[in-house]
């Protein structure tokens, strides 16, 4: 009986601990810290840029795992709400330090990459995008945050 209770009050105090440590992973339907818009297909202007400061607490390798890297922010940094045509769909930043993008698609996916743009800025191209809201962060490997600007376009790049 002694045995029992003791196994109880450490299962107990496990599950107190796991409900009590916040989570470190970005949250998806958080407020966006710097921008929630909506674009139709054929949006002008074209691109849209949206300035954004890079960097967040979050190891993305580690929240997202792939080929995610970078520390991002808990929000997202940008809520687009996307109404598709027959054009791609491009999410681009540009800064002059090394970012990464971290994106949740309109179908659910996750999409990372880390120099698909060219040098140190992130890419991502989606050829037949879906219509809905596509949530954008854009990490850093820089423990401060930086500048960084985000294009959404679609006109080919």
């Amino acid at each position: 009986m002694k045995h029992q209770i003791v196994r109880l009050a450490s299962c107990l105090a496990v599950t107190s601990l796991a409900l009590s440590t916040p989570a470190l992973a970005q949250e998806i339907g958080a407020q966006p810290t710097f921008a929630d818009i909506s674009l139709n297909a054929g949006f002008m202007p074209d691109p849209t840029r949206i300035q954004v400061t890079a960097g967040g607490s979050i190891d993305a390798a580690h929240s997202r795992g792939g080929s995610c890297v970078g520390k991002i922010a808990r929000a997202p940094d940008v809520r687009v709400t996307y109404e598709a045509g027959s054009s791609p769909l491009i999410i681009k930043v540009n800064s002059s330090e090394d970012t990464t993008l971290v994106m949740n698609g309109a179908n659910g996916r996750w999409y990372c990459d880390d120099d698909g743009a060219g040098g140190v800025n992130p890419r991502i191209r989606l050829n037949n995008p879906d219509s809905g809201v596509y949530e954008i962060w854009v990490g850093t490997y820089a423990d401060e945050p930086v500048s960084a600007t985000v294009l959404i376009t679609e006109l080919s790049d």
